[in-house]
C-alpha cells in the first residue's frame, strides 16, 4: 500500500478544479479524498447559485444520477445477507408480471420467451436486457411511477438473452430492484434506504424526495453555449431529468452531499473487505465492451480488472453520473474518493473532469 501526500492531493486538485473553472465546465465542485478512515482533503470550489454567487459548500447538494445506482445495489446486498433473496433469484417469483415477458428485437420483432429468466444479477450487471438498447419514449403517466415505468418497459420486451452480452440500463432495471425490495419488505423503497442504508452511514442529506429546505440548497445545473456558462433550468419536482422526485427513481434520483456520499463511500470500502455478501458487489461479472477491456460490471458499479487502466489498480470500484459525479473504492491502498458536480455537458462514465480527478489523486503518492 502507498500513502498519498496530503500537500500534493491538495494542489493536483487545486489545478484541476481551477482548470474547470477557468474554462467554464462548471458553476462549482467537490472533492474529499479518505485513506485509511481518514480525510486526506475535502476542498469546495465555485458557486452553487450562479446568480447569487453562493459558495459551494458542505451544505451543498447534488443531483447523483447513476451515483445512486450502488445504494441501490448495498439495498439489495442488505436482503442477500437477510436470506430474504439470493442473487440468483428469478425476478418473476417476486414479481408474477416478468412471467410471460418476450425478448422483442429493436426492429419490433418478437423472438418469444428467453431461455433464462431474469434474475437479480441480471439486473446489478446491465445484462437482463431490460430498458438498454430500445430508444424510450415515457409520457407523463408512464414516468410517475416505479411500477408505470416498469410496465412500459415489459411491453417493450427484453433487448436480448439476459447475460448473453451487457448493455447499460439507464434506469429500468434498477427501478425493478426498487420494485422487489418494496415486494419483500412490504415497506416503501426510500423509508427502507432511510433506516439501512443512510441512517447507519449518517447520511442526513441524501433522498429521492427532497424537502423545501434541501430544494434550495440544490446546485444550479450548469450548461455552456458558445463557451458561456448559463444555468440549464430543470423541470420542477424532478430531481432526474423529467422523472418525478415522488418516482423515486432508484438508478438515478437520488440527491446527496459529499459528506453524505463519502460515508457511503467508506462503508461500502469496509463491508466489501469484511464481508462476504458485499465482497460479491466487487467481483467482475461481465466485461464493459470488448472482452479485452479493462473494466467489468460488478453489482451497480464497474471493476477495474486489468492494469491497462490508466489510474486506478485493479480491484478498485465505483461510477459515476450523468452530471458528472464520481466516486470510486481503492482496497488496495485503502482509499476512498468522492467527486461533485452537476452540469450538462461532460457527465457520466469516462467525463475528463473524473479521469483528471483520478490522475490527480494517482500522482499524489
Amino acid at each position: 500500500m502507498k500513502t498519498l501526500c496530503k500537500n500534493t492531493v491538495k494542489k493536483n486538485i487545486e489545478k484541476i478544479a481551477l482548470y474547470d473553472l477557468d474554462n467554464n465546465n462548471i458553476f462549482g465542485c467537490s472533492y474529499i479524498v479518505c485513506q485509511n478512515g481518514k480525510m486526506v482533503c475535502k476542498k469546495h470550489f465555485g458557486v452553487s447559485d450562479w446568480n447569487k454567487k453562493t459558495p459551494v459548500d458542505d451544505n451543498t447538494i447534488f443531483r447523483l444520477a447513476s451515483m445512486t445506482k450502488p445504494i441501490t445495489a448495498a439495498a439489495v446486498l442488505i436482503l442477500i445477507e437477510k436470506g430474504i433473496i439470493k442473487l440468483d433469484t428469478k425476478v418473476k417469483s417476486i414479481l408474477p408480471k416478468f412471467e410471460n415477458i418476450h425478448i422483442i428485437s429493436e426492429t419490433g420483432i418478437d423472438l418469444g420467451k428467453p431461455k433464462n429468466d431474469v434474475t437479480v444479477m441480471h439486473l446489478l450487471t446491465h445484462t437482463s436486457g431490460f430498458g438498454s438498447l430500445k430508444s424510450d419514449s415515457l409520457d407523463d403517466e408512464e414516468r410517475k411511477t416505479i411500477n408505470n415505468t416498469i410496465d412500459y418497459f415489459i411491453k417493450k420486451g427484453l433487448d436480448f438473452e439476459p447475460f448473453s452480452r451487457e448493455a447499460y440500463s439507464a434506469y429500468a432495471a434498477f427501478d425493478v430492484l426498487a420494485a422487489i425490495v418494496e415486494a419483500v419488505t412490504s415497506e416503501d423503497y426510500e423509508e427502507f434506504l432511510t433506516k439501512e442504508v443512510f441512517m447507519p452511514c449518517r447520511m442526513k442529506n441524501t433522498a429521492f424526495t427532497p424537502s423545501r429546505e434541501q430544494w434550495k440548497r440544490i446546485i444550479d445545473m450548469h450548461d455552456n453555449t458558445g463557451g458561456e456558462n448559463r444555468v440549464k433550468n430543470m423541470p420542477e419536482g424532478c430531481v432526474f431529468e423529467t422523472f418525478p422526485a415522488t418516482h423515486k427513481l432508484a438508478g438515478a434520483g437520488l440527491v446527496s452531499t459529499l459528506e453524505d456520499y463519502s460515508n457511503f463511500a467508506e462503508a461500502l470500502l469496509n463491508k466489501v473487505k469484511e464481508n462476504k455478501t458485499f465482497a460479491m458487489l466487487a467481483k467482475p461479472y461481465k466485461p464493459i465492451g470488448d472482452p479485452t477491456f479493462n473494466q467489468s460490471w460488478g453489482l451497480g458499479v464497474r471493476v477495474v480488472t486489468k492494469d491497462t487502466y490508466p489510474y486506478l489498480p485493479v480491484g478498485s470500484y465505483g461510477w459515476s453520473g450523468a452530471y458528472g459525479s464520481h466516486f470510486w473504492c481503492d482496497p488496495h491502498n485503502n482509499i476512498t474518493a468522492v467527486y461533485m458536480k452537476n452540469s450538462k455537458i461532460d457527465g457520466g462514465a469516462g467525463n475528463q473532469s473524473a479521469q483528471r480527478f483520478e490522475k490527480a489523486v494517482y500522482d499524489s503518492f
